[in-house]
């Protein structure tokens, strides 16, 4: 059975498909965390980053470690600009914490498959130490180097005309790997295309070695090493990181129990979804459910797409979805007007 600490990120921990045998909220000290825990058998601990006091103060880090076996924690770091600074990571490993993502869903995969120094090494800068005085710096710094991606990825986006399509999971596992995957086998028959999944690696059960992998920390390096190719495609999952796309697909599978656990979870969702491009993944809704879905819901949806097989070579459906996006046209691929009304 597995523990859980807890503070700033309770809620999204709530929903971890992970058997919990004691759960605890607040802001802790490394002795109050040991305390605790110390007699306490468990087998993994999951940590929200912001549940430890002064967390960004890398000497708070460091007792955390020398106290307790890190191989048996699992770290949802937070977004702040020094957790996530090269310094901070790479003094995390050197300390023997191999386990830290801000996926939520990756918490329950380190779980499962905990990661060895092999899975870090890239975060490791030998030699280099953070003190308390690199904080400021670090923080100026990242503003810059923020500032500096951001132009560098409109100007290069510009350029060389390239498309970054993100795929992102709105409901749970509302099919957003598999439908990366599809879209990338429907674009290559005239495209240069290559598919990235962020924090997870369901990729590997495809069975298909050209399909990559790689974190958040890691994703503006592979995208700048991807500039030559004519479409990138993102397995979002759920993580938020849609600065990074020229556009978004946000996927909702239209069940009944998603969708009361999506309201649930957040009842302003559809509010945020406002004017995004909403897809209906797996859908056995017909054109007058969707135009239901869409009164109910006050939403626009972008594109319905109904259940798949995967084993085919050609789909049709998401064939007229890439050119409702600005792919293909109609004239090259022989096609006039739309497909059984499936999309609006």
């Amino acid at each position: 059975m597995n523990v859980k600490v807890v503070n700033r990120y309770e809620s999204l921990l709530n929903n971890i498909d992970v058997d919990i045998i004691k759960s605890v909220s607040g802001v802790f000290t490394p002795s109050d965390l040991l305390a605790q825990f110390n007699n306490f058998f468990y087998n993994k601990m999951i940590l929200d980053i912001t549940a430890i006091e002064n967390y960004e103060n890398i000497t708070t880090m460091q007792e955390l470690s020398v106290n307790m076996d890190m191989s048996k924690v699992v770290i949802l770091l937070d977004d702040s600009k020094v957790v996530n600074n090269p310094k901070y990571l790479s003094a995390l490993v050197s300390m023997g914490i191999y386990n830290f993502t801000r996926n939520v869903d990756a918490v329950k995969f380190l779980i499962e498959n905990p990661n060895s120094y092999k899975d870090v090494a890239q975060y490791h800068q030998l030699n280099m130490v953070m003190d308390d005085s690199d904080e400021e710096e670090v923080e100026q710094q990242s503003d810059k180097k923020e500032k500096r991606n951001k132009n560098n990825k409109e100007t290069e986006n510009k350029s060389n005309s390239i498309r970054i399509i993100g795929i992102k999971n709105v409901t749970e596992h509302a099919g957003s790997t598999t439908l990366t995957y599809l879209l990338k086998k429907q674009l290559e028959k005239k495209y240069d295309v290559v598919a990235v999944e962020v924090d997870n690696s369901d990729f590997v059960y495809l069975n298909d070695q050209s399909l990559k992998n790689t974190n958040h920390f890691e994703l503006q390096k592979f995208i700048s090493n991807n500039y030559d190719k004519d479409v990138i495609l993102i397995d979002l999952n759920d993580e938020s990181m849609d600065d990074y796309c020229s556009d978004v697909l946000y996927l909702i599978e239209p069940g009944l129990i998603k969708l009361n656990k999506l309201i649930r979870k957040d009842p302003k969702i559809f509010e945020k979804l406002k004017g995004k491009k909403i897809i209906l993944n797996r859908s056995v809704l017909d054109n007058t459910d969707v135009e239901d879905f869409e009164n109910e819901s006050n939403s626009n949806v972008y594109y319905n797409i109904p259940y798949l097989d995967d084993k085919l070579d050609n789909f049709v459906e998401l064939e007229y979805l890439l050119q409702k996006l600005g792919f293909f046209t109609e004239e090259e691929n022989g096609k006039n007007g739309k497909l059984f009304n499936i999309f609006k």
